[in-house]
């Protein structure tokens, strides 16, 4: 049986990487689910997200707001950097030592993703109602109206992976809070079948135990001359 570790992740120096085992993870699977998400929306809005209509002028196809296009440009980047940072902290987070520095890993993608989760939802709510109220005269031939609807549905998409994740974090914290976890549990079970350990004495008796980790009893010989020469004698009157 695989001995339990703190905050989700077994006793440093026991696992080697895997790299199957760490790309089949389900974290993992969000984390580049994630990272594509944001891809997607940071990319459509730069190619597609601003439009000219009679002049040189750049305008956001979402009811020509330039607030809502940079929103979600900045939170794609944001999360797209966020997602390999976090990559790279799950890659190493099994090699840390020190239970409080996986405590603050832990914590750190606790706020991240909660914190990414909520930004999500309200670009989404901002840009859809930015969407809603654009005239098709500001969009002659339906420029950009692929992309924007891509760019929303892809908002949509992150706030549920990054949910998953949020409450992916908050049970590790939660279960590596647990004092337990990284005290007994961490120490091989204790044995059930252990036969009883005799330790021999001097007379031939011996001291019967269960423990198996109690250490043997103090054995030295006496010598019964050497103990009537240092008995002290009683003063005569």
């Amino acid at each position: 049986m695989e001995a339990a570790g703190a905050y989700g992740a077994r006793k440093a120096g026991n696992v080697n990487f895997d790299p199957v085992a760490f790309f089949t993870h389900p974290r993992t699977i969000l984390r580049l689910l994630s990272w594509v998400f944001s891809i997607v929306v940071f990319s459509c809005i730069v190619n597609e997200g601003y439009v000219n209509i009679g002049s040189e002028r750049l305008l956001c196809v979402f009811n020509n707001n330039a607030d809502a296009c940079n929103y979600g440009l900045t939170l794609g980047v944001g999360c797209f950097l966020g997602s390999l940072c976090f990559l790279v902290l799950d890659f190493y987070f099994p090699s840390m030592s020190n239970l409080k520095d996986r405590k603050r890993a832990v914590l750190l993608d606790l706020i991240f993703s909660g914190l990414a989760s909520f930004l999500w939802f309200v670009g989404f709510c901002f840009l859809a109602n930015q969407w809603q109220a654009t005239s098709p005269d500001e969009l002659p031939l339906a420029q950009g109206s692929d992309a924007a609807r891509a760019i929303i549905a892809f908002c949509f998409f992150s706030i549920v992976s990054w949910a998953v994740l949020t409450l992916s974090a908050l049970r590790r914290y939660l279960t590596g809070s647990n004092t337990n976890l990284f005290t007994w549990q961490h120490l091989e079970p204790y044995p059930r079948n252990v036969r009883a350990t005799p330790y021999p004495i001097p007379n031939g008796a011996t001291i019967v135990t269960t423990n198996p980790y109690q250490a043997p009893p103090f054995t030295e010989t006496l010598d019964p001359q050497k103990l009537t020469q240092q008995r002290p004698m009683a003063p005569a009157f």
